[in-house]
């Protein structure tokens, strides 16, 4: 992968995660918080709760990405096929952040998980309920198959590496850059309460995301560019 290309997943993902993250999942560390962390409990064990929770996610969410990858890469044959992968996905980046920024309902359309099934449920009270420093990585495992618009655009850009590798990279690279944010809610719960701030980074967020979708489909007119002239080198001989 592109070093911008990095860059630009860790920027977004970070500034998205003191914005959008912190507003979808700020209950659940709030929650959780509370009720499996003992006040009095050192701030090496509050830490290493933490950290585990935002692991657990970090590993669901390189997973998703690995098969995402791998899916993206069945379509991949031909610098055309490439072309016609990246432009969708580009439109697609595109629609999720005019989504995120309350333009268009694109998100709300396309969400679906078996987060809502009564079996998920159950089992996320019972993980919710045990004080094992285990349990902390399991929610976090848990908490990453919630649906969720920024999950969504960053399993599209996995799907446009056409690798499994790539794909959990770029996923893996996303869960990483939302930690400071996920960590510091757990001993900041004002966070969860600074709505102009969250705001302003969810503004920045989706901004970055639609230039990402635009980006995403230059390169997949250049792979098209390239196709065509490759036939026309074809024709010549």
């Amino acid at each position: 992968m592109e070093t911008v290309n990095i860059i630009t997943i860790m920027t977004i993902a970070f500034l998205g995660s003191f914005g959008h993250c912190i507003g979808m999942c700020g209950g659940i560390v709030l929650a959780y918080s509370s009720i499996k962390i003992e006040p009095s409990s050192s701030k090496v064990s509050q830490s290493t709760a933490h950290l585990l929770y935002s692991l657990g996610r970090v590993f669901t969410y390189s997973t998703l990405g690995a098969i995402f990858g791998t899916l993206g890469g069945v379509v991949i044959f031909s610098n055309s096929a490439n072309g016609v992968l990246l432009v969708v996905a580009g439109v697609a980046m595109v629609l999720a952040g005019l989504s995120l920024m309350g333009k268009i309902k694109f998100l709300t359309l396309i969400e679906h998980s078996f987060s809502s099934s009564s079996a998920y449920k159950d089992i996320f009270r019972k993980v919710l309920n045990s004080k094992s420093n285990f349990s902390f990585f399991t929610l976090g495992m848990l908490n990453g198959l919630m649906p969720c618009g920024f999950v969504y655009f960053f399993a599209i850009t996995a799907a446009s590496t056409a690798s499994p590798l790539y794909g959990a990279f770029v996923m893996m690279i996303f869960g990483l850059s939302t930690i400071p944010a996920m960590f510091g809610l757990g001993f900041l719960a004002s966070l969860s309460r600074a709505t102009s701030f969250r705001n302003m980074m969810v503004s920045l967020s989706s901004f970055a995301v639609v230039l990402y979708g635009v980006y995403t489909i230059y390169n997949g007119y250049d792979y098209f560019t390239r196709a065509e002239k490759t036939l026309s080198e074809c024709h010549s001989k």
